[in-house]
């Protein structure tokens, strides 16, 4: 009823819709028309979705009926698997039966590999007999089935390694009968190469190999190496170990010939004879090289040409010491004197002595290796390491060569700055217009030079390291702290509160603040001096160039500062002890060096020792001056009326003068050119200052006081150039330029003059007196132009630019404006 409804309501709408007005009662056919054909095609659809429900039906019941068909023959067939299960197992229960039936599948599945390995065994074994039976032939023939083993071998080790050693017993049977065919064969073969050798009655030094030999000998030695190719193939495809290299394979004709120099090496340098002393490893080290010379000419004459040959395009052909003979000869050669290290080592790690001179002794004969002999142990570009990174790396004996080396550095530094002579100057030992350092600072030097020596050839960027840290800045450390301690020694002898505590003597005060305290300073200056430099230069070795750059690449290579660098040291460790730039990039860190942060602590300690040694002579100056500057004659000097009366200094300037003297004729001889005439200059300004001060703008002067002014100028200024000699030519001009400046001032001629109308003209006459004292007083320029005091005064008080233009023609500098006016008004003359 509802449906009805709403249908009559829809068709309601839509009439509605279509006749809004009378106007469309017009097209009622057409809408009529139209419902007609939408009524039909509704019609049709309906009609097509009742057959497709049908059939979908349909398809439905046939699907589930064919499903029931399904399940039900599974169930059928399950119970039928089950029954089978039960007969063939006898077994109670199907899962009882599953279980069984299972069990006996693991036993066909282990009887596979069981059959698996019985013909791998069969396989073995017949290419073991197969190579036996050639051998007694023809030996060249039994290098077949000998490879076919051995490359079985190579193919069973990385299954055996993929596989976690699942068959250990079956993988060693293989080898070991690779390996006793291998021998067997190796016999044979090495047994006619010893023929050869036997006629050729090596291993004489004059061995040769004649024409008719030739044959048999390139022959003999190709079998060899046709023997090991597989070895020495597996061994050039294997991954490089935690080590970084591979110890490479002594070729099977090198062998041969070095079996009969092995035993002759045993012979001298085992057991009791009088070659074998513990405290002469270099005795067997140079027999090694002694080897290589005398046999180096038979390697290349006669080894050379069939390893060339026979290793041309093989994976061996760019290996150096398969290629190259001496290199192999070098790498047969290194068996014997390894063992020899080794078999010695226990017998010296208890006498640190022996010890290290052994360790000494395998690091030069590595060197020797690698740089006479071009040896690089088959690692290309990376080099041989060495036996003595065998010893120190590979079998952990570093930790005690290093506490070794560490004993015996400090041991050495301890006799160094015992010594009765480690505090004197070295006058002779450097440059003449050097600083001149303690020989105490010369010898921790040599000391570090040989500690660099005995760690250079080490190719452990670790060890190298751990040398550098625990031993050479250690020293250094050692050292700048006994230099530290010395300074600060010296300020509480000389400070008020040292001298009460520690009972200094008046006659120790003066020593301390005469030439002995300055001797005492200049060997705390001299020596962090020279091993400021020393470490400078330092920096610039190859050797400590490749260390840094090294390090720095690994520090930028880990993510945090506290992380290792090995050697149980973390970058933040090796940074405070060499260059904070370690871990800082860009500019900054191209700039850095090893030796930066104790090169900078020696720097500090030497700027603080210079500026002590200005304090102390300042004070000296002041002290010195005190009696000078009391004195008041100035204005009431007069003299003789000659020119050229030469004047005496002023007896209250002696104690400077010989202050001056006795001081800077002491550091003409200690300190270099530079630092002395920056020293001097320092004090002598000081006493400009004071003289200024307390002298030139304190009292009032006649003509005659600007003389004698001068005078003691020139007196304090011959003796500074005497004392310093040609290093400190012109410093003291520079030191006293406000004393000469003042003298200028203070020494000016008086013109006669008429004070006529107006500003008052001066006559160009000069007055007999001031003709007298016109050479004392610099009156004369050397524009030309002799200017007199009333002009200069005139000018200098006109206005600003004429005094600037007045002071430039007498070429004063030093002094202002101002300062010059109240100079000039010291003049009698003027200031009455």
């Amino acid at each position: 009823m509802e449906n009805t409804k709403d249908h009559e309501a829809r068709v309601v709408d839509y009439l509605d819709d279509k006749l809004q007005t009378i106007d469309d009662l017009d097209s009622l056919d057409t809408l009529l028309s139209d419902l007609r054909n939408n009524h039909t095609l509704l019609q049709q659809q309906l009609e097509e979705a009742g057959r497709d429900h049908g059939e979908a039906k349909s398809a439905s019941y046939r699907h589930e009926a064919a499903q029931k068909d399904r399940a039900a023959q599974f169930i059928q067939e399950q119970a039928d698997i089950d029954n089978r299960l039960i007969i063939i197992t006898r077994s109670d229960t199907s899962d009882e039966a599953v279980g069984r039936f299972e069990a006996s599948l693991e036993k066909l599945a282990r009887l596979d590999i069981a059959n698996a390995y019985v013909e791998l065994l069969k396989d073995v074994d017949t290419l073991n007999k197969e190579a036996q039976l050639q051998l007694q032939t023809s030996s060249e023939a039994a290098l077949g089935p000998y490879k076919q083993l051995q490359s079985l071998v190579n193919h069973m080790v990385p299954l055996h390694e993929a596989a976690e050693g699942a068959a250990p017993h079956l993988l060693d049977h293989v080898v070991k009968t690779s390996q006793s065919l291998r021998k067997q064969i190796k016999d044979v073969f090495a047994g006619d190469l010893e023929a050869i050798l036997k006629e050729i009655k090596w291993p004489t030094t004059k061995a040769i190999i004649p024409a008719t030999l030739q044959s048999r000998w390139d022959v003999c030695l190709t079998k060899l190496l046709d023997l090991q190719i597989p070895e020495l193939e597996a061994l050039e495809s294997s991954p490089v170990g935690k080590s970084g290299a591979k110890t490479p394979a002594v070729l099977f004709p090198l062998e041969v010939l070095v079996d009969p120099l092995q035993a002759r090496f045993r012979y001298h340098f085992g057991g009791d004879r009088p070659t074998n002393r513990l405290d002469k490893p270099e005795w067997f080290l140079a027999d090694i090289t002694k080897l290589l010379n005398d046999y180096d000419y038979f390697m290349v004459d006669y080894v050379q040409p069939v390893l060339r040959t026979r290793f041309r395009g093989t994976d061996m052909a760019m290996n150096l010491v398969y290629i190259h003979a001496t290199s192999a000869f070098v790498t047969a050669l290194l068996p014997m004197v390894r063992s020899k290290i080794f078999a010695t080592l226990p017998k010296v790690s208890n006498d640190p002595q022996l010890f290290s001179h052994l360790m000494h002794e395998i690091m030069t004969f590595d060197t020797t290796i690698r740089d006479d002999w071009q040896y690089d142990g088959g690692n290309g570009i990376e080099g041989w390491k060495g036996l003595a990174w065998e010893v120190l790396d590979q079998s952990n004996w570093f930790g005690l060569w290093l506490e070794v080396e560490k004993t015996f550095a400090l041991s050495r530094y301890q006799e160094i700055i015992s010594a009765p002579d480690t505090g004197d100057l070295d006058y002779e030992s450097v440059n003449s217009n050097a600083t001149k350092p303690t020989k105490g600072a010369i010898r921790v030097n040599d000391l570090l030079e040989t500690i660099t020596d005995r760690y250079r050839s080490l190719t452990s960027f670790n060890h190298k390291i751990r040398f550098l840290i625990d031993i050479q800045i250690s020293i250094f450390d050692l050292f700048h702290e006994r230099l530290h301690s010395g300074l600060e020694a010296y300020l509480a002898m000389t400070s008020s509160l040292g001298r009460t505590v520690q009972g200094v003597t008046k006659e120790e005060q003066a020593k301390l603040h005469g030439v002995e305290g300055l001797e005492r300073l200049c060997r705390i200056n001299g020596s962090a001096d020279y091993l400021e430099r020393a470490m400078r230069d330092w920096s610039e070795d190859i050797f400590f160039i490749e260390l840094w750059d090294e390090l720095r690449e690994r520090a930028q290579r880990s993510t945090s500062p506290t992380h290792g660098l090995g050697a149980e040291l973390s970058i933040a460790d090796v940074a405070g002890k060499t260059s904070a730039t370690v871990t800082e990039g860009g500019a900054d860190a191209d700039t850095g060096a090893l030796f930066d942060e104790t090169a900078a602590a020696y720097k500090k300690l030497r700027i603080r020792s210079e500026g002590i040694i200005v304090d102390v002579l300042s004070s000296k100056v002041r002290e010195t001056l005190r009696a000078y500057r009391s004195i008041n004659p100035w204005a009431t000097l007069s003299g003789s009326s000659s020119s050229t009366t030469v004047l005496s200094p002023t007896a209250e300037l002696d104690p400077l003068l010989e202050t001056l003297r006795t001081s800077f004729s002491f550091l003409s001889r200690a300190l270099a050119p530079a630092p002395l005439r920056r020293l001097v200059r320092l004090v002598l300004e000081v006493a400009d200052q004071v003289v200024s001060e307390t002298v030139v703008n304190r009292h009032t002067f006649s003509i005659h006081g600007g003389r004698q002014l001068q005078a003691d100028l020139t007196a304090v200024i011959q003796v500074v150039e005497t004392a310093v000699g040609k290093n400190g030519k012109g410093v003291a001009a520079v030191g006293l330029r406000l004393w000469a400046e003042g003298c200028k001032l203070l020494g000016l001629p008086i013109k006669s003059s008429v004070r006529a109308g107006g500003e008052g003209e001066e006559w160009d006459a000069w007055d007999d007196e001031a003709e007298e004292g016109s050479d004392v007083g610099n009156a004369r320029s050397e524009r030309g132009h002799a200017l007199g005091l009333w002009e200069v005064e005139r000018r200098l008080f006109a206005d600003n630019q004429s005094a600037r233009d007045v002071l430039e023609e007498l070429e004063i500098e030093a002094l202002g404006v101002m300062e010059a006016r109240a100079v000039i008004r010291r003049r009698v003359e003027i200031a009455g």
